[in-house]
């Protein structure tokens, strides 16, 4: 059920970044941000008095919980959104597929987790089959400092210690519902915060930008749950590499919907690469 989960999330994660390229043809990253995650942050209270139990409460956790929505999704959003300014899309894509192997890393050193071999191999399998599927070398910008690197690894680093964070929560207090509420409000916040830093050069939403960005903010949020309720029921080492390949899902979609990508003989073998890791891991998971 958790790898069933995993793959939904991933699937939600991917299907999120097509419908927020076409948001963003209106609105600038930040901007849409801070209209996304609010939006998800809303569904979440909306559901709250149907679907939060209380029971188990643990004060403990809702720090932790808050903790992590500092800086997941929000802080993510805007390292990646600097990322893409200072280093275009493809370094961008390529070094966040790294975000596995320090998830494991930060389950090995915080949570004392046993990382198995197979989930090792498969985080790396993913984070190369991502690097295949995004690579552009004629799309990547010359001439940036190496500096800049800096955004899309801190980006890649606090997505894989988010996950562990929330798994150190869910271990005090499993209930996932309440990590995203929780989570989406500290980072309601943070994304309006750091959308009004700006002063006055801000765009301004239309129709067409809400709806696609509050149709992102959806697909994050229910991305985001179904993570937490497979990290709830299953070791950071098999959900991390299987939520990370949502890059293949948001090549799939756009060749096949917007057709924004054409699927090249690289493409297809990183997508190659990032299904045989993940079939790796389930069936390593599976036999375990």
């Amino acid at each position: 059920m958790a790898i069933t989960l995993a793959v939904l999330s991933a699937m939600c994660f991917g299907i999120a970044l097509v419908t927020g390229r076409v948001g963003l043809r209106t609105l600038d990253a930040r901007s849409g941000a801070a209209i996304s995650i609010p939006i998800a942050a809303i569904l979440f209270v909306v559901a709250s008095p149907f679907v939060l139990d209380t029971s188990g409460f643990s004060l403990a956790a809702v720090l932790l919980f808050a903790v992590v929505g500092l800086f997941f999704p929000a802080i993510v959003t805007i390292l990646t959104f600097r990322s893409n300014e200072q280093l275009g899309p493809t370094v961008t894509s390529a070094v966040s597929g790294t975000a596995p192997l320090f998830a494991l890393l930060a389950a090995s050193l915080l949570l004392d987790e046993k990382i198995p071999a197979q989930a090792a191999a498969a985080a790396a399998g993913v984070a190369a089959g991502i690097v295949l599927l995004s690579w552009k070398p004629s799309s990547v910008r010359r001439g940036f400092a190496r500096w800049s690197l800096l955004w899309p690894v801190a980006g890649a680093m606090l997505r894989g210690v988010a996950q562990v964070g929330a798994k150190v929560g869910l271990l005090l207090w499993p209930n996932p519902f309440a990590a995203g509420l929780i989570g989406y409000a500290v980072s309601s916040a943070t994304a309006i915060g750091a959308d009004r830093c700006r002063g006055g050069d801000r765009q301004k939403p239309n129709k067409h930008s809400v709806f696609w960005f509050g149709v992102t903010g959806a697909l994050n949020g229910g991305a985001v749950l179904l993570m937490y309720i497979a990290l709830s029921m299953a070791a950071v080492s098999t959900v991390a590499p299987i939520v990370a390949a949502y890059p293949l899902v948001t090549a799939l979609v756009s060749a096949v919907v917007l057709r924004g990508e054409i699927l090249t003989a690289r493409m297809i073998m990183g997508a190659v690469v990032i299904v045989a890791a993940i079939v790796y891991l389930v069936a390593a998971t599976s036999g375990a």
